[in-house]
Parts: structure tokens; C-alpha cells; sequence
């Protein structure tokens, strides 16, 4: 059974400044501001939420098919994706373009300044999910605005059970745009502040918005997750992680569960704890597609976190 991820593939070049950014920045001199931090280390992954989603899906031993927009500097992530065995089929390339790039610099107090180029992802919206044969499941997570809002229709048009995953593209949409394309969504899943977010947005409460699809999921970090279903909301421990190395992705890891368990026929209970999981594996590897496992790893790791079997 396949998952049409769509969403965005980017490369994430991260650095760290051995210093603190208050230190070399005058608050009372801001607006002549410029400053240069030497960082002396740096490491860039393979990122975006659409190839982070995907990639663990397929260490589950999902087929996950990324639908996303790239550029001419693609060929290191195609290689890697490759080698995982993920289907390529659907990302387009732009000769014109760069892939999406994100420019994060870390001081020692963890204080970030990122910077974020598009690039191809402006062109999301001329990959269309309607082109796709034999659909079973699909996901729309943060992308280019026309492409979120088509790829909405689009699944919703051929009575394909989809995922709508705003996130961080939340200011990209009017209360309007929030309210029709949650009507036509199978499941919501944001964040404990994105969805209050979203209630101001809609006007909606949580209750709310839950009456309108089959399950609105809200993750609250390391205190789980609510899955807000049937009239009934299941509180959803967290996952022990055996160290905590590096959180960023892990959203997209306990997305990829979810969309498993789901696609399993799992109940909410267990669909949650398995994206709880994913997400506690996610956070002891640096980076977001750097973790290793198969499916039978994962069940033993199941068993051990909540006391019972997978199958």
C-alpha cells in the first residue's frame, strides 16, 4: 500500500558558532547591524519534511512515494534516497532552481539564526497528486501555498484518506483557507501551539475541529500527544528515548508512524504510541535521516516501551 508524501525536500547546512550571539551584537546599534560569526563546524542533511516523512516511513517498511519540487542541485539527495530504496518517480526537477536550502547557525546558549531559500519549492504547485496512479493513503505537509492548497483538492477530489499537516506553513493561510481545507481533510495533525493557533484562526475549538474530520492529533513534546477521535481524546504517553541527541525531525518521525499505524488498521491508542516511538528513535541520532532500524526492531522496541505486542 503506498503513501504519496508531499511536501518539501531540502538540504539543512547547520553550524555552530562557538560563542554567544549577544556577545557580538549591540542591541542599541541594531539598526546598522553587521555582524560575521566564524563557524568552524558545520555538517549538512539530507532534510524537509516530505523526504524526513518519508524516509522513516520506509524504515518501517512502508512504501512511501515523496511528491515534491527540486532544482538543479538535487543529485546528492537523489543518490541518498536511492540507496534507502525510496521511489523518485514523482519529485520534479527544475534546471533553473536549487533545491530548498535551510541556513541554521547555533550559539552555545542554543539560540538560532536561520535563514531559508525556497528555491524549487515555489514550484510545488505544477506537481499534481491527480496525475498519480493507485492512491491509497497521502499526507500534505508544509510546501509551497498553491501546492498545499491543490494537493488538498486534489486528494479530496478522488476520495483519497489524507493527512493535512499545516505546521510551519501556518501564516501562509487565511481562517477561510484553514476552514475549507480542514472540511476536506481525513486527519489534522499540528502541535500544542500551532493548534491554538488554528482555534484562533477557524474559530473553532479543538472539539470543533475534531467533529470535522476522523482524528485531530496534537503532539505536545516530551509530555506525548492528544488524538482527539470519535467523540473520545486519547492521551498519549511518550516514548523513552535512551538519549536525547538532536529533537529536529522529530515530528516528521511520529508523522511517519502514524500514517503506519493507520495504514495498518491499528486503534488510536497503538497508532499513537508507534508515532510516540518514532519519535523517541528519531531524537537519539543527530540530524533527520540518519537513524537505523527495520520493522522488527521497532516491534521489539514496542514491546518494551508499552508492555505489549505489535502483532
Amino acid at each position: 500500500m503506498s503513501a504519496v508524501i508531499c511536501g518539501s525536500l531540502a538540504y539543512d547546512t547547520i553550524m555552530v558558532f562557538q560563542d554567544q550571539f549577544k556577545n557580538h551584537i549591540l542591541p542599541d546599534q541594531m539598526h546598522i547591524l553587521n555582524v560575521s560569526f566564524l563557524v568552524p563546524r558545520m555538517r549538512r542533511e539530507f532534510g524537509g519534511c516530505a523526504g524526513n516523512i518519508a524516509y522513516n516511513l520506509k524504515l518501517l517498511g512502508g512504501d512511501p512515494l515523496p511528491v515534491a519540487a527540486v532544482g538543479q542541485d538535487f543529485a546528492p539527495y537523489r543518490a541518498h534516497l536511492e540507496k534507502c530504496g525510496i521511489r523518485l518517480d514523482r519529485i520534479r526537477v527544475f534546471d533553473d532552481q536549487f533545491t530548498p536550502q535551510c541556513f541554521i547557525t547555533t550559539d552555545l546558549d542554543n539560540n538560532q539564526i536561520t535563514a531559508f531559500h525556497p528555491g524549487a519549492m515555489s514550484s510545488a504547485h505544477d506537481n499534481h497528486v491527480r496525475e498519480i496512479p493507485d492512491i491509497d493513503f497521502g499526507i500534505v505537509a508544509p510546501d509551497g501555498r498553491e501546492a498545499m492548497l491543490q494537493h488538498v483538492d486534489e486528494f479530496a477530489a478522488r476520495g483519497v484518506p489524507f493527512i493535512f499537516d499545516p505546521g510551519q506553513a501556518m501564516p501562509l493561510f487565511s481562517g477561510d483557507e484553514f476552514r475549507a481545507m480542514i472540511g476536506k481533510s481525513t486527519y489534522v495533525i499540528v502541535n500544542d501551539y500551532e493548534s491554538q493557533l488554528l482555534q484562533t484562526r477557524t474559530g473553532w475549538s479543538a472539539e470543533e475541529i475534531a467533529a470535522r474530520v476522523k482524528a485531530y492529533v496534537v503532539t505536545l513534546g516530551p509530555r506525548g500527544s492528544l488524538i482527539h477521535a470519535d467523540g473520545t481524546t486519547h492521551e498519549i504517553p511518550p516514548a523513552h528515548e535512551r538519549q536525547i541527541v538532536d529533537p529536529t525531525g522529530c515530528g516528521d518521525a511520529y508523522r511517519a508512524g502514524l500514517i503506519f499505524g493507520i495504514m495498518r488498521g491499528k486503534d488510536w491508542p497503538t497508532v499513537g504510541r508507534m508515532a510516540s516511538l518514532m519519535g523517541a528513535l528519531k531524537v537519539e541520532h543527530p540530524g533527520t535521516q540518519n537513524q537505523r532500524f527495520d520493522y522488527a526492531e521497532f516491534s521489539a522496541a514496542f514491546k518494551e516501551q508499552f508492555g505489549y505486542a505489535l502483532d
